[in-house]
């Protein structure tokens, strides 16, 4: 059964919101026997659609025809800086109501949230945006309940996503629902990204923010990160700020608003997790705590569940290769 998919742009929204979902979903074509998805762009009108980033793509249709396609099994709406011109005309918002019915998976990408609230079609529901304008939507539309730092969400049949290329995320994980994890996983593989970020995980790494916002830190962070292994103590990262490790643990509540030792732990959870993702490396639970300085197996289980939303086996299964030999741990995976 081939499922007919359906994107909507319109002048200055995102390119990688209409391209990073159209090639997910042409990729999982390409990777099949026989199509598995048939695709169409809508947009205002027929022709060339100026992205924001001055790169034109090609639309077929226009929304007034959106009714020559129904039933279509997939119809989202794509973000970007023009978004909030397509919030203002009636008609968009009228053929999108109309359309909703008879669409199975009614979704959008990025501030494309902001059409599918202006035109009711998110009320009651759970969803998700750019972690810029979180707040903006949850202000303008109180009908719907805003999860903050979401990926992307899933909620009465509405699918929103996070920024960019949350949107690459959102289609992988619909291919995976139609056709199952091992083409989600070749189509992820073959676009060289993650299979695929769980929807309830972060928007963005909390390491990149804390050396972005490092202040006087900074030379000290660039120390942890060259040798997360090392033995960082207190005391001894102290005496490398030439602070006293009461200051130096003031220093980082009012710079990074944790702790040193809150850091490091989790600088070696990434590192942990960059581990997990390595073709090249079928280790266990106990050896990757040791290696790390993580405590033991069900110390680091219980750590990574903490930050990252999953275990490390789910972690494993879901974004490393399927040519990775699954993970040995010395106690049952939970």
């Amino acid at each position: 059964m081939t499922r007919h998919v359906a994107l909507f742009a319109y002048p200055d929204c995102q390119l990688l919101d209409v391209s990073g979902p159209w090639q997910v979903f042409a990729s999982a074509n390409a990777l099949s026997p026989q199509p598995l998805y048939q695709l169409t762009l809508v947009a205002d009108a027929v022709g060339p659609v100026v992205t924001n980033g001055g790169l034109a793509v090609h639309a077929t249709h226009t929304y007034h025809q959106l009714t020559h396609l129904l039933p279509l099994d997939t119809l989202l709406v794509t973000g970007g800086s023009g978004v909030m011109r397509q919030c203002e005309k009636a008609a968009v918002k009228q053929a999108l109501c109309e359309a909703a019915p008879r669409v199975r998976r009614l979704g959008s990408i990025c501030s494309g949230a902001f059409l599918l609230a202006a035109a009711g079609l998110l009320d009651g529901c759970h969803a998700t945006t750019h972690w810029r304008h979180v707040a903006q939507l949850a202000d303008e539309y109180p009908a719907l309940s805003v999860e903050p730092d979401a990926l992307y969400v899933e909620s009465n049949g509405r699918y929103t996503s996070a920024g960019v290329t949350a949107g690459i995320d959102l289609a992988l994980s619909l291919v995976e629902a139609d056709h199952g994890a091992d083409l989600a996983g070749r189509v992820a593989r073959e676009l060289v990204v993650f299979l695929q970020r769980p929807g309830g995980q972060s928007q963005f790494s909390e390491i990149l923010r804390h050396q972005q916002e490092a202040g006087p830190l900074r030379r000290l962070l660039d120390q942890l990160h060259a040798d997360p292994s090392g033995d960082h103590g207190l005391e001894s990262m102290a005496d490398l700020m030439a602070v006293s490790p009461r200051h130096l643990t003031r220093l980082f509540k009012r710079y990074l608003n944790t702790t040193p030792g809150a850091y490091l732990t989790q600088l070696r959870l990434e590192q942990a997790r960059l581990t997990l993702l390595n073709e090249r490396e079928n280790v266990s639970l106990e050896r990757l705590a040791q290696r790390w300085r993580l405590g033991g197996a069900e110390q680091l289980r219980r750590q990574f569940q903490r930050y990252y939303g999953v275990s490390p086996s789910v972690y494993r299964q879901r974004f490393a290769s399927s040519h990775t030999g699954s993970l040995q741990e010395s106690t049952p995976c939970r």
